[in-house]
């Protein structure tokens, strides 16, 4: 006897109103992080014109990629949204990490730009001076509590949903705070100080700090692309409750992998060839929603093999 229970919708009601919670709180961290980034644009780009300062430059560069970003992954999460079909018997939930990917991409590009700009500042003969640095100060005091309210909001959302382009986008606002900061300090310091090379230094390290996110984001996302197995904890949990659910006398071939916020199992037990093949089915669907209940991202496939002492 071999049979496998097939992979269908899920009847629990329980299971279906987490998912559309899930997929609320998705939608809601999407819309309030294009909300801000497009607002954190503007004012970045008033306050480059009144100061002239390399660091907000670099702050402003930033935000209008979190705000390019956070369109496509916007986009990704509602697309990662849509059901399983003919053509995706998987679902879409791979978009996330290829909306992932490509915020790494663009990151890095931007980073370069902005660390080469501060380099030529730097080997100026003449560091360049700060205007208007009051209402510089002013715009990043705003941005940088803004972009706490909202990483507050993204983390709160990535760890109920597992959502990894919310994971994503939360990570790289996290990452644009200590530009804003370097750059609040270092208006601070030209306006106190008449300092203007801490601006191009501060441009530097904000350059540097996005290329290092950008490097975890797209590892992840890489990872995932490469049908990465799921954390090791997360097995040895399937493997502990397969082990001792009543009926299963043994298992094999557990094989998981990652797509977006979703883990996909595949798992082999072995049960009696006595017995009937209605009661084979309940052991392996009760299991099978056992495993879901313990790991609501999880997709799970059950194949019953018999026993063989």
């Amino acid at each position: 006897m071999k049979s496998s229970t097939r992979r269908r919708p899920d009847p629990s009601p329980g299971r279906a109103q987490r998912d559309r919670t899930r997929l609320r709180l998705s939608f809601s961290a999407g819309f309030a992080s294009v909300l801000v980034a497009a607002t954190l644009v503007a004012l970045k780009l008033w306050a480059l014109a009144a100061t002239g300062a390399l660091s907000i430059a670099a702050s402003m560069a930033d935000s209008a990629l979190d705000l390019m970003m956070s369109l496509g992954a916007a986009a990704a999460i509602i697309y990662a949204a849509r059901p399983a079909d003919e053509d995706h018997a998987f679902g879409h939930t791979s978009a996330e990490d290829l909306a992932s990917l490509a915020q790494a991409t663009f990151i890095i590009v931007a980073a370069g730009a902005i660390g080469w700009g501060a380099i030529l500042r730097l080997l100026e003969p003449e560091p360049a001076r700060l205007t208007s640095e009051g209402i510089g100060m002013a715009v990043m005091a705003v941005s940088i509590a803004m972009t706490l309210a909202l990483v507050w909001w993204q983390g709160r959302v990535a760890r109920a949903t597992g959502n990894r382009v919310v994971a994503a986008d939360r990570l790289h606002y996290m990452g644009d705070l200590l530009p804003s900061i370097g750059a609040l300090v270092a208006l601070w310091a030209s306006s106190r100080f008449g300092i203007g090379s801490i601006d191009s230094v501060v441009a530097l390290a904000a350059a540097a700090v996005m290329v290092l996110g950008a490097i975890r984001i797209g590892k992840a996302a890489w990872d995932a692309l490469m049908d990465r197995s799921a954390n090791p904890a997360i097995l040895a949990g399937i493997g502990a409750i397969a082990r001792d659910w009543p009926g299963v006398h043994g298992f094999h071939d557990l094989k998981t992998r990652t797509a977006g916020s979703r883990i996909f199992v595949h798992l082999h037990i072995e049960l009696d060839g006595d017995q009937s093949l209605r009661d084979a089915h309940q052991i392996g669907a009760s299991l099978r929603r056992a495993i879901m209940e313990a790991y609501p991202q999880t997709d799970v496939i059950i194949h019953k093999d018999v026993f063989r002492p």
